[in-house]
């Protein structure tokens, strides 16, 4: 299945921590290394795959217009970016001399920027570098320079200041000063994030070496705090975020800011004054200070008398540092402290992210006096354009400039694809500040006399506008509710366009934000367009949903190009003059083209085809699957669309289908020589349910895991056949020509389905010559709203029960639904599915979450509208009291109005004198929880089709298992809110849980396009399918490789960047290099805490692999509190009751065995034993493995009953399920054998003393430590890390398995199993229970499934 190349990947499954190849999105996109025999292209068939092997590729379906770079050019290309480093020597004034490594692609501006980092040069920012006295220029790349060579000296020289530039210093010396302050993390600005690795770690774990004490094994205490053991009821919030102990910084100034002062008037500006500071040093010494021309000095003003005469000490310093450390001891002192810890961090703990991500809670923090800040706030710095000629940005122009770059070879793409991710961050940023500002009401409306839901913004170059339906454009679809989603549509549609990167055909920047309520869209501004009416510039579409509709054939021309991979059909329409009118796409979506010349394409809220399950249609009848789900079902609005990786999903189905119903009629054929039966009339298609020939459950089967091998072999055949039949035989075009018909396709040559938007569209007309094709679309659409409901959503339940994937959250299960085509509106029909399976239990946890997911889902409906009617004095108390009414067992919190502590004379008067039917603003005070949970049952009902049995929060918490602390943090993260770090006392019903100082912060939630690095997404798809075969080096050559291209593309910190690391850390780790695994995976800790949330999923994944690591590389208190990290995020994220907290317990377990602690150590195993007999059924192989870990554990203690008991369940579960002979059912009985032996040994002993009484000649009693070796080797086991066997004959025959399970995964289609499933499974999902039919799967594929 394609996932859309550019859906955020906000989650990735947790679970299976699934390789970025399922976050990038290219999950089932066939990869450089595979075949494309069966997995054709959408709209080609073998035969005309053969004669467009020459011609230009059509976009690929991920929509790269690129088709992978042959081999061949890649390695020459690649060379080209790696050009060999050399170092250069650099002089500084007032320091010893350094040198430093250079790579000729760096511009010299990156030489400054590592210089103004350094601990001894960073208080330099107005310098120049000069070469045998040149000066060099600050945008050439190295290269360039002529001269300049292996070990050149570069001389710093000191330039003098402007006032941008002196600004720029004060602004680099606040960072500096403030560059271990948290705030603006927690504030979430300038791209700062949280990290707490280093708190558990420590500091950086690359320097062990100072630690490593032998084995560590003087005692560590490792006992974890209470809430962490298993069974505990308490769930604090406060060990979320640790205090960090840099966190509390040392002070070294009191006050840096501007000074009144300023601006110097004209006289001393003639004298070189650039602006004037105020500082009042630790020493409590007020100063003035003038920066001027040639640097810094104290000058004689004070607070109110202006005298700019120098001050005594005259000392000049080029840099405001130096000038503080002459005036303050203090200072001096602490930034060099400062400085000194500043450089000793992670640089991943302080590199920007790409893209904001903010804390739902945070600390009371004092709030300090920040000159920098305060300006920030009042000067539209809107990004970065004070560092731009002509102040503001023309977004337009660069988003639209950065696309037009070219892209024939790997270096350009390169440029190209960092340019767009970089002005396409940059525009996120700004967009997001913008659209607060717009809410906040702190920008002036371009048509200020109109209503304020009418109102339109334009800021900082960009267009805002709100989520509501304004001038009655959407009456037809659902009013102000279908105003609400088209935005998302529409970014959803930009989205895919982008990705398809046709060029010539442009779509605007478009972010939408939700803050406080509302629904801001934010979008470029075509050029041209403010001064035209919208009738005269659109050229193609339509403005009034299809009554008028005019064409255009450039557009028809660029649309046509994405018409194959977004697989929409060409079609005509009638106009209000019964004229026809041509469209490659929805009417509504408009074609203008700007003053600039380009074909810019807006509104594409409906590129994909609508979903008839949310789309009653007078006359129209669904297929009966639908029906008998309860469909069709009026949704809120009419611009339900199905899901991009849907339609992709369903194509690729009808693909298979169409082989098999060409095979079939070939093979009959073939064996009779008779006529050729006739084949299905369209009217009765044969989805897979209609069929008669095999039962939909096999054919569900094979949709999803790629069914049995001889199926997908026969197609395989059979693709061959029919290529090799091309046109010779008139009878198999006859047979092409029926399975065509029977899937839908609109060939009758070759296979090729498309859908037609615009179907359904209230207010489209059709012409009469039409009608046929329109009736065969109209079917091809009930197909697909069946297969969503037949095919897919039990699919998913499948996987789920057989935990191919784990979710945790309600994020990372959205992520699995939507990877899966399922949108969340289907929410409800997937519980209804969960609660019917027989596997129900083992879908507990799934169960847990979606009931969560459904009941904050439906709380954000109604608090979106709640919010809309508060103004912004009573924002604190409005949330407080919704969360008191949401989740707080106190009965009848009461709301606190805004306005007590102040008292205003005039205020009564004018409360009297308002005119009626103005807003009243204290609507919300009047909630009740009673009322508030009524609303949300009522919401889960009429969205979702779900009933909920709950009247209270309490009710919810004990009927469905939920936790009040996770619904707050899936309400917090949905909404925005941002509460106070502390423990909330939510079950007491003596006071409400939340007071209005609780409430910090309301944030924005934005929704944006994530431009991709396709070369090196390439990179890293080959590099895994090399590994998946066995070959670790090259697999890892080839991840680094990628690893480097996206650096060049995302900079340092991104989702894909995390997934790179967290594998070739696995990689190394698995080739014995411990030092490298641990610097590789610290980097996607910090990497994931950063961009993705410190207690996000997929951290606690990262957690657990650093975990291993560190144990491995003996650092066991580090291991365990890393591992006690780990589980007290899984607690707070979800509870207890997860298959991933088995595997986390054994971890536990493991590393406290191996130091001795058994009794706690089977705390941990026996709840891991539990959990896993839960999930996995009482008879699985992972139950087995669990036994075995809690008998040795007995073992060491010496209490061997019990240690006996616990390994006869896990070998009767290894005979039964592998039989005698297997290996680890001999292994069992071994061990079984030993224990027996030491049981009578010491029964022997205990003998004896009854019979000897105390004079008893006893040997001491030993207690078996287990060596560290073997406690590693059971890690490895649990966490799927098998080490491949070296003999060489063993090696063979696993490329051979490899070989054979990677034919049958392309043969399915690459359906969505084309993942291994995830490696911290010892056998793989699923083959536990059919392990006994083929012992060698289960042994073998964890050793290829090392993506963890």
């Amino acid at each position: 299945m394609v996932i859309k190349t550019d859906e955020l990947p906000a989650a990735a499954p947790a679970d299976s921590a699934r390789e970025p190849s399922s976050q990038a999105g290219g999950k089932g996109r066939p990869g450089a290394a595979e075949l494309p025999s069966v997995m054709v292209l959408n709209g080609d068939c073998p035969e005309s795959l053969k004669k467009e092997e020459g011609a230009a590729e059509p976009p690929r379906e991920n929509g790269l217009d690129e088709a992978e770079p042959g081999e061949e050019t890649t390695g020459q290309e690649v060379i080209v970016i790696q050009d060999t480093g050399f170092s250069v020597k650099i002089l500084a004034p007032g320091i010893e001399p350094f040198s430093l490594q250079v790579s000729p692609q760096e511009m010299v501006q990156e030489i400054h920027q590592v210089l103004m980092d350094r601990e001894d040069t960073c208080h330099r920012t107005c310098f120049s570098l000069h070469l045998d006295g040149n000066m060099l220029d600050h945008f050439s790349e190295l290269r360039s320079v002529e001269g300049l060579q292996e070990g050149s000296v570069l001389r710093v020289v000191e330039e003098p200041y402007t006032v941008r530039e002196a600004r720029i210093h004060v602004r680099h010396v606040r960072d500096l000063l403030k560059s271990l302050d948290p705030s603006d993390a927690f504030n979430g600005v300038d791209c700062n994030s949280l990290s707490f690795l280093s708190v558990f770690t420590d500091g950086d774990l690359g320097d062990s070496g100072k630690r490593k004490k032998g084995l560590e094994m003087d005692p560590i205490d490792c006992t974890p705090p209470e809430y962490i053991l298993p069974g505990s009821r308490e769930r604090p919030l406060c060990p979320l975020q640790p205090q960090n102990r840099d966190w509390k910084p040392l002070q070294c100034l009191k006050v840096l800011t501007m000074s009144g002062w300023n601006p110097p008037p004209g006289n001393r500006k003639m004298h070189g004054d650039l602006m004037y500071l105020f500082v009042i040093t630790a020493e409590d010494r007020q100063v003035s200070i003038t920066a001027s021309t040639r640097g810094f000095y104290l000058n004689q003003s004070t607070a109110y008398h202006f005298n700019p005469k120098p001050a005594s000490p005259r000392f000049l310093s080029h840099s405001l540092v130096e000038l503080l450390n002459q005036i303050s001891p203090t200072f001096k002192k602490n930034f060099a402290a400062l400085q000194k810890k500043r450089v000793q961090r992670h640089p991943f703990e302080r590199i920007a992210t790409p893209f904001q991500v903010y804390s739902w809670t945070a600390p009371q923090a004092e709030h300090a006096m920040d000159c920098v800040r305060a300006e920030d706030a009042y000067t539209s710095r809107l990004g970065y354009e004070e560092h731009i000629p002509g102040q503001t940005r023309d977004w337009n122009e660069e988003l639209q400039t950065t696309r037009e770059l070219p892209r024939k070879n790997l270096p350009e793409r390169l440029l190209r694809e960092r340019a767009i991710f970089k002005v396409h961050s940059d525009f996120t940023a700004a967009a997001t500040r913008g659209a607060m500002a717009v809410i906040d009401g702190n920008v002036m409306a371009i048509n200020p006399s109109e209503d304020t839901k009418m109102q339109m913004f334009i800021w900082n170059n960009i267009f805002f506008s709100l989520g509501f339906d304004v001038r009655d454009h959407y009456k037809d679809f659902g009013g102000d509710v279908a105003a609400y989603v088209a935005p998302t549509n529409d970014l959803n549609g930009v989205r895919t366009y982008n990705a398809v990167d046709v060029e010539g055909l442009y779509t605007l920047g478009t972010v939408v934000v939700d803050y406080r309520g509302y629904r801001v869209t934010a979008q470029s501004i075509i050029p041209g367009i403010l001064e035209r009416d919208q009738e005269q510039s659109v050229v193609y579409g339509s403005i009034d949903f299809g009554k008028t509709v005019v064409s255009h054939p450039r557009y028809l021309e660029l649309l046509e190009r994405t018409s194959r991979p977004l697989k929409i059909l060409r079609h005509r329409v009638l106009n209000d003059r019964d004229e026809e009118v041509e469209l490659c796409s929805s009417v509504e979506c408009k074609g203008i083209i700007g003053n600039d010349g380009r074909h810019y394409i807006l509104d594409l809220l409906r590129t994909f085809p609508p979903d008839l399950n949310f789309l009653p249609v007078p006359g129209e009848v669904l297929p009966e699957e639908c029906t008998r789900a309860g469909f069709p079902r009026a949704h809120r609005h009419k611009l339900c669309c199905l899901r991009q990786e849907l339609v992709d999903a369903f194509v690729e189905h009808r693909y298979l289908l169409f082989m098999k119903l060409a095979a079939l009629q070939l093979m009959q054929q073939k064996a009779s020589k008779m006529e050729i039966p006739p084949s299905l009339e369209n009217g009765d298609p044969p989805s897979s349910e209609s069929k008669p020939k095999d039962p939909p459950a096999p054919e569900v089967g094979s949709e999803e895991e790629g069914s049995s091998a001889s199926g997908l072999a026969k197609v395989k055949e059979l693709a061959e056949t029919i290529a090799s039949d091309d046109g010779t035989d008139p009878r198999s075009r006859e047979v092409i020509r029926n399975a065509c018909k029977a899937v839908g396709s609109i060939s009758s040559t070759a296979f090729d389905v498309r859908f037609n938007p615009d179907i359904f569209s209230p207010g489209v007309r059709f012409p009469e010559s039409c009608q046929e094709e329109v009736r065969n679309q109209k079917q091809l659409l009930k197909d697909a709203a069946a297969f969503l409901l037949s095919c897919q959503i039990p699919g998913l339940v499948k996987d789920f029960a057989d935990h191919a994937v784990l979710p945790m959250d309600g994020a990372t299960l959205a992520e699995v639904m939507r990877q899966r085509g399922i949108n969340m509106r289907y929410l409800g029909k997937v519980l209804d599915l969960v609660l019917r399976s027989p596997a129900r239990d083992q879908l507990d946890h799934i169960y847990k979450i979606g009931i969560g997911e459904l009941i904050t889902r439906s709380a954000k409906h109604i608090f979106k509208t709640y919010l809309q009617g508060v103004e912004l004095s009573g924002l604190s108390a409005a949330i407080s009291h919704f969360l008191n009414c949401f989740l707080s067992s106190y009965p009848n919190p009461v709301a606190h109005l805004p306005a007590d502590e102040l008292v205003s004379k005039k205020r009564n008067r004018r409360r009297r004198n308002r005119p009626p039917g103005a807003a009243d603003n204290t609507a919300w005070a009047v909630m009740t929880p009673q009322e508030l949970w009524k609303n949300i049952c009522q919401e889960a009902k009429n969205y979702f089709d779900f009933s909920l049995e709950c009247e209270t929060v309490d009710q919810a918490v004990e009927t469905y298992g939920l936790q009040k602390i996770t619904l707050l943090r899936e309400i917090s993260l949905k909404t925005g809110i941002q509460i106070l770090l502390k423990e909330y006392s939510f079950d007491s019903r003596h006071k409400p849980a939340f007071t209005e100082e609780d409430v910090l912060n309301i944030f924005p939630v934005v929704k944006h396009v994530n431009p991709k690095a396709s070369d090196a997404f390439h990179f890293f798809q080959s590099g895994q399918a090399k590994v998946q075969q066995g070959f670790l080096k090259e697999g890892c050559e080839l991840i680094n490789e990628a690893l480097n291209l996206f650096n060049n593309v995302y900079g340092a910190m991104h989702v894909e960047i995390c997934a790179c690391l967290r594998l070739l850390a696995r990689l190394h780790y698995i080739m014995g290099d411990y030092a490298e695994a641990l610097s590789n995976q610290q980097k996607a800790v910090l990497m994931s805490e950063r961009v993705m949330g410190i207690e996000h999923p997929n951290t606690i994944q990262e957690y657990m692999h650093l975990a291993l690591y560190c144990f491995a590389s003996s650092q066991l208190s580090t291991a365990l509190s890393l591992l006690y990290r780990a589980r007290y995020l899984t607690l707070l994220v979800f509870g207890e009751d997860h298959p991933e907290m088995a595997l986390l317990d054994n971890n536990i377990g493991l590393v406290l065995h191996g130091v001795m602690e058994c009794d706690l150590s089977l705390r941990f195993l026996e709840n891991a034993l539990a959990v896993s007999t839960k999930y996995h059924g009482p008879k699985s192989l992972k139950v087995a493995l669990s036994h075995h870990l809690v008998a040795r554990v007995y073992e060491s203690k010496a209490e061997f009953r019990s240690a006996l008991q616990h390994e006869k369940e896990g070998y009767t579960i290894y005979k039964t399920q592998l039989g005698e002979d297997h290996e680890k059912t001999k292994e069992s009985s071994e061990y079984l054998k030993c224990l027996t032996q030491q049981a009578v040994a010491l029964q022997r002993t205990m003998n004896e003393i009854y019979r000897n009484g105390s004079s008893a000649n006893i040997p001491p009693l030993k207690f078996t430590a287990p060596s560290m070796a073997s406690v590693l080797e059971q890690l490895n086991v649990i966490n799927g890390i098998l080490f491949i066997p070296l003999s060489q004959k063993d090696l063979e025959n696993l490329k051979a398995e490899v070989a054979r399970r990677h034919q049958l995964q392309e043969a399915s289609g690459n359906r969505d199993k084309a993942e291994e499933p995830m490696a911290t499974e010892p056998e793989p999902a699923g083959a536990s229970e059919d392990a006994a039919s083929q012992p060698a799967a289960a042994k073998d594929p964890p050793s290829l499934s090392l993506q963890g």
